[in-house]
């Protein structure tokens, strides 16, 4: 397995300095968060028809939908303790390390949804159309649901966005078995924990949201995080009926990129160092640690 807290550390390095630069470039309002290397959070325009954490096409989309437009109201649940207090309420959309506000970059983009590349990457039909945020019932308990977010559902696919973050949560063994299905899905007696609770919960649940709903389910994530990509093949591994593991997939930003109108690849390459899955990066040497540009 390749070390997450080292890849994790390095990426959001990447993203503090290229969204530090970005920010400075084009004047955007800002500040950084407590910490090494601080996260560059945009504050919207006082115009509210812009936001720095998006290219402006792609923000123009959100705030002209009801259902997108109420993701942007998700609360920064850290704000308190990492960054400064301000006369408004911090949202986790503003971080340039928010996985979130990356896939609605790309998805909410007028032109993503016209490119027949995107939804053959996806496996879906075109013409799909994104919900954000979207929760899933997935049977807990004797009679219960557990609206289990995911972070997007598009047609038949469900899809979770990773970019910094360090893991995909823990959780205790009574709790994950509790779930309807879980000994049919997995096979436990191979499944990774720690401190008698199981690894990659989260990812667990997603797998079971999409054996209920008949879903297929994507992990998207940045080709520069291996170790989530060690993660997410062990769960693959894991899964018990053949059927299922068809539906389970994984694409990189990088590999997405190569179908996404030019303007949006130079934002992402530009604002978070992703571009087409191919094309070789330089390496810079900076206050001793070595990151791919």
């Amino acid at each position: 397995m390749v070390a997450t807290a080292a890849c994790a550390a390095e990426l959001r390095y990447q993203l503090s300095w290229r969204n530090r630069e970005y920010a400075k470039r084009l004047n955007l309002p800002h500040c950084e968060s407590y910490g090494d290397p601080p996260a560059i959070c945009y504050v919207p325009f006082e115009d509210g028809r812009r936001h720095g954490n998006f290219l402006p096409e792609s923000y123009h989309s959100i705030v002209s939908h009801k259902s997108w437009r109420k993701r942007l109201r998700k609360v920064h649940t850290q704000a308190h303790s990492c960054l400064p207090s301000m006369d408004r309420t911090w949202r986790e959309l503003d971080s340039s390390n928010s996985s979130d506000a990356l896939l609605m970059n790309i998805f909410c983009y007028p032109g993503t949804l016209k490119s027949r590349a995107v939804f053959a990457l996806l496996g879906i039909d075109v013409g799909a159309f994104p919900e954000f945020g979207f929760r899933a019932r997935v049977a807990h308990g004797a009679i219960g649901y557990d609206r289990t977010e995911v972070d997007m559902r598009i047609g038949d696919l469900l899809v979770e966005s990773k970019l910094p973050e360090f893991d995909f949560q823990i959780g205790k063994t009574a709790m994950a078995e509790s779930y309807r299905d879980f000994s049919e899905v997995f096979e436990i007696g191979g499944l990774p924990r720690q401190d008698g609770r199981f690894r990659l919960y989260q990812l667990r649940r997603n797998v079971l949201a999409a054996y209920q709903t008949g879903c297929s389910f994507c992990v998207m994530l940045d080709c520069r995080r291996p170790d989530l990509l060690d993660a997410w093949y062990a769960v693959i591994r894991s899964v018990q009926i053949a059927e299922l593991r068809l539906r389970l997939k994984v694409l990189t930003w990088q590999e997405l990129a190569e179908a996404l109108p030019l303007k949006l690849q130079d934002f992402l390459e530009e604002k978070y160092g992703i571009v087409s899955a191919g094309i070789s990066q330089p390496r810079i040497e900076r206050q001793g640690w070595t990151a791919t540009w």
